[in-house]
């Protein structure tokens, strides 16, 4: 009885150690993952319309804020916009 318990004991502390030896290597994310995922719990959030293009302004950077307008807030003349469901 005592050797078999010894034996269980020390199969189970044997496997117990190799699991917890053999953690996959971590990474840091590039910036991109980053950003991606910060989109992502963004769109999760529930905020209003205004709340949700602020915040996603802020994290895509200033250079993304006025994509296709120019200082006045005007929409470009030489930006082609393809709206869903509209044929050109």
């Amino acid at each position: 009885m005592n050797r078999t318990l010894a034996v269980l004991l020390l199969l189970t502390a044997t496997l117990l150690g190799g699991c917890a030896s053999s953690s996959p290597e971590l990474r840091p994310y590039t910036a991109d993952e980053t950003r991606e995922l910060a989109l992502e719990a963004l769109n999760r959030r529930g905020l209003s319309f205004e709340e949700y293009h602020a915040k996603k302004a802020e994290l895509l950077g200033s250079s993304q804020k006025n994509v296709g307008f120019d200082d006045q807030g005007q929409m470009s003349a030489e930006q082609v916009v393809q709206q869903p469901g509209r044929s050109s």
